[in-house]
């Protein structure tokens, strides 16, 4: 029995399904999960002692790489001076600040600690500011697991087959109202028949948990002039794209003002921080400004605002553009090979963002996502995985390269796909 597996058998007695997310488990990909032991680079280490070339990324924060050295002396002199002090502090001024620098939509920030509490903060700002309570949003989108989002909702709900809405009263869904991404007419027809009492619509920019699917042109500048004809805020998940589709995020490389954005994962450097922001007249009705309560005990906190501070000061000197045609070229080729074994394939891209769906269909919303093979899928994680590349256990998931992956990952990688067989 490996380390792994010991400490899985362990975590089974002391942890629900031996993990503290679900997707972890490795239950799609009929594996047992690898239990990291440290992580540089590109690279994860497992419990065992087996190297991996890592396309996870920790879901999607380490643009920079795993334990970079700016972001990792950071943390470390701050922490020197406490972990967490339930007050004010400078670094929550500073990273505000490079935030709203950065964001074109953003002109106030509040700090939270995950990108589900930023999200179901700004829904409750969203309902307090307009005084209604509908929401729009799209099949297979994942906006963390507050009860307003888990309706249809993609990332581990769709992987793990699981009903969206258990412990979840009809009450609270029934105001969540669902479209298909991309399907702008589906969108009218629900402010035709509703647009008195929504809200908001919230979306992914770029949806990344039905795998990675690009807006059509023209959908979110449908939004945009929907919301506005009907009085209801456009609210832009950003948790995901923001910082990594360019360093304004996805509004700035598509040019959409949003009016409220939420964001995560890079913004603190691997250590957990979420955030939403916006328009200075609708942010300043949260509390203690404004009526609408949120509040948070480890918010702002010194540590996590060291990490994000040092790494959107790194990002701010790299170059995306390269990143975006190595990362072009490389999932590419990797399409290329599987489709020289008579695999059907679909691959949507995006700056450091990838996913290769086992299908024909392209792939523009959910339904089209669930079309392809996860037989095909689970094949290609096991050989992968046992040859040293690290992806996500699920098809409904993106993989991620950083500035940290050389071309000598990228080969290996592309090598390993060569030797799949199916």
């Amino acid at each position: 029995m490996t380390r792994s597996q010991e400490l899985f058998e362990k975590a089974n007695t002391l942890i629900p399904g031996g993990v503290n997310s679900p997707v972890r488990a490795c239950k799609s990909v009929h594996c047992d999960p690898l239990f990291i032991a440290k992580a540089f680079g590109s690279k994860l280490v497992t419990e065992d002692g087996q190297e991996l070339i890592d396309y996870v990324m920790s879901w999607g924060p380490m643009l920079l790489g795993h334990n970079h050295p700016e972001v990792a002396a950071a943390i470390a002199a701050t922490a020197a001076n406490g972990t967490s002090f339930g007050a004010p502090c400078r670094l929550e001024v500073e990273l505000a600040q490079a935030v709203v620098d950065a964001v074109p939509g953003i002109e106030m920030v509040r700090m939270v600690s995950s990108g589900t509490e930023a999200t179901m903060s700004a829904l409750r700002l969203a309902r307090g500011y307009t005084g209604r309570s509908g929401v729009i949003k799209f099949h297979g989108g994942y906006h963390g697991h507050a009860d307003a989002f888990l309706a249809s909702a993609g990332s581990g709900v769709a992987t793990q087959s699981i009903p969206g809405t258990p412990g979840v009263p009809q009450d609270v869904v029934k105001h969540t109202l669902l479209a298909h991404y991309n399907d702008l007419d589906a969108v009218k027809e629900l402010f035709a028949a509703h647009g008195h009492d929504i809200a908001a619509v919230i979306v992914e920019p770029v949806a990344g948990n039905m795998g990675l699917v690009l807006p059509k042109p023209g959908f979110l500048e449908g939004l945009r002039e929907l919301t506005r004809a009907y009085g209801a805020l456009l609210i832009f998940d950003e948790v995901i794209t923001g910082f990594r589709v360019a360093f304004g995020g996805a509004q700035s490389a598509f040019g959409i003002d949003p009016d409220l954005t939420c964001l995560g994962k890079i913004i603190g450097g691997g250590l957990p921080v979420g955030a939403y922001g916006g328009k200075r007249k609708i942010m300043s009705h949260i509390a203690p400004s404004g009526n609408v309560y949120q509040a948070g005990t480890l918010s702002g906190n010194p540590l996590a605002m060291a990490a994000g501070l040092a790494t959107l000061k790194a990002l701010a000197t790299r170059d995306y553009a390269a990143l975006t045609a190595r990362t072009e070229a490389f999932s590419r080729e990797l399409e290329n090979i599987l489709r020289s074994k008579g695999l059907p394939v679909t691959r949507n891209h995006i700056a450091s963002i990838f996913t290769l769906f086992f299908t024909e269909t392209p792939v523009t919303d959910f339904p089209s996502a669930q079309t392809a093979d996860s037989g095909l899928f689970v094949s290609f994680y096991q050989q992968m995985r046992q040859q040293g590349i690290y992806l996500a256990p699920s098809g409904f998931e993106c993989a991620f390269t950083s500035f940290a992956h050389s071309d000598e990952d990228l080969e290996r990688t592309l090598d390993a796909a060569r030797r799949v067989t199916f």
